[in-house]
């Protein structure tokens, strides 16, 4: 998969931000965009603004269903001041992007690189492309880069993060200068000075119908996913449906489903045990001894039936594969292994074996899912853990398949 990289403080993130993204895409090729925040720019010290945890939660709520964009916060769990050299050496371990990826750089940040930390190494590992920001390139052409680059042929917008503070705080109109989820959640949290006035009342969203699968239907559940999580919790589940959209395209399945089915996954990993036992009891399965002990195994059935009844998703793929993300079941279906995979290995989560993420791009689904799910058993017997009733079926069920 080809890749690029766009930083910044996102302080708040912006139309020009989406539309600098959608334009590296178009224009190269990229199959996806990074967005990574900073937890703290070493151009903007002392920049006024909303937290890191805010602005990272206003790009999640800034691109539901769109999986050519996602998000790392890698510069923000690192905290201090970021230098790109080191979000690079990370964005290239943890992703293995196809070939190098790219650096979209804005021609304002482009005059100060030599200043920057590893410049060189930064122009040997990465394809360099600046974008205007500041010139336009009839009438002032970029100044001599040192390095090699490609110049983005992108449309100059007039916003920038620091206008957007300015009329919030003043009160002035601003309101789609950002995607319409960062501006939610800055009405939400009073950011950068906002006050509500008299007659601002949100506006209900129009009922979903029973039973489609939408585009407007992933971005509702994919909203109260993010709302209902921790942000980390939300950022490995955006992951899991990512790997879950690319895997199903890869093996020839619906990637709208294995999308839908990794982003609602987790959706019940904040209830209380009480919700979870409730919830789980709706589809009949009754609860094993295992998790009796364990109530938070039942995170998983618990999805499933919240996605049916609140969102009337009756797919009987994407239910199984939030039902079995977890523990696995014997008999699984195609998108139950992609999801039950992407959920492992995706690239968010830490200290996973670099065979098995070599292995999604290569390997046939069913020796991707094998390995994969030997894996996690050998982990969880390495943490004298219990196996839960599904895993062992599943494994009597591939010991049996793989018997001579």
């Amino acid at each position: 998969m080809r890749l690029a990289i766009l930083g910044g403080s996102f302080n708040p993130v912006h139309i020009g931000h989406l539309f600098l993204a959608d334009t590296a895409l178009t224009g190269f090729g990229y199959d996806r965009v990074i967005l990574i925040p900073a937890f703290q720019s070493p151009f903007k010290i002392g920049a006024e603004g909303a937290s890191p945890s805010n602005r990272l939660e206003m790009l999640m709520a800034s691109i539901p269903g769109d999986p050519r964009l996602t998000i790392d916060d890698c510069e923000i769990r690192r905290q201090g001041v970021s230098f790109t050299i080191d979000t690079i050496h990370e964005i290239i371990e943890r992703y293995r992007p196809e070939g190098k990826p790219g650096l979209i750089l804005g021609d304002d940040l482009a005059s100060t690189f030599e200043k920057w930390q590893s410049p060189a190494e930064i122009a040997e590992l990465v394809d360099i492309i600046i974008a205007r920001r500041i010139t336009d390139p009839v009438n002032a052409p970029l100044a001599e880069f040192p390095y090699p680059h490609k110049a983005l042929n992108n449309e100059l917008m007039s916003v920038s993060s620091q206008m957007i503070r300015e009329k919030i705080s003043s009160g002035d109109n601003w309101r789609y200068l950002v995607p319409p989820g960062a501006r939610n959640l800055i009405e939400d949290r009073f950011l950068y000075g906002f006050t509500r006035t008299f007659n601002e009342v949100p506006v209900a969203a129009e009922p979903e119908k029973d039973g489609i699968i939408l585009a407007e239907t992933i971005i509702r559940i994919e909203d109260d996913a993010r709302a209902g999580l921790s942000a980390s919790r939300f950022m490995h589940s955006r992951h899991t449906a990512l790997m879950a959209w690319d895997l199903c395209r890869r093996f020839g399945l619906d990637a709208q489903k294995g999308y839908l089915a990794g982003i609602a996954h987790d959706m019940c990993k904040h209830m209380g045990e009480k919700e979870l036992v409730r919830l789980a009891r709706a589809d009949g399965g009754g609860s094993t001894k295992l998790e009796k002990e364990k109530p938070s195994l039942l995170h998983a059935r618990a999805a499933a039936v919240l996605v049916r009844r609140k969102y009337g998703i009756d797919d009987q793929d994407i239910l199984e594969a939030i039902r079995c993300h977890t523990t696995g079941g014997k008999g699984m279906g195609d998108i139950a292994k992609v999801v039950y995979v992407a959920d492992k290995i995706e690239v968010s989560r830490q200290g996973i074996d670099p065979v098995l993420r070599n292995m999604s791009r290569s390997a046939d689904l069913d020796t991707l899912f094998g390995a994969v799910f030997n894996n996690t058993v050998a982990r969880l017997r390495s943490r004298e853990l219990d196996l839960s009733y599904g895993t062992k079926r599943l494994l009597v069920a591939m010991h049996k398949r793989n018997k001579p």
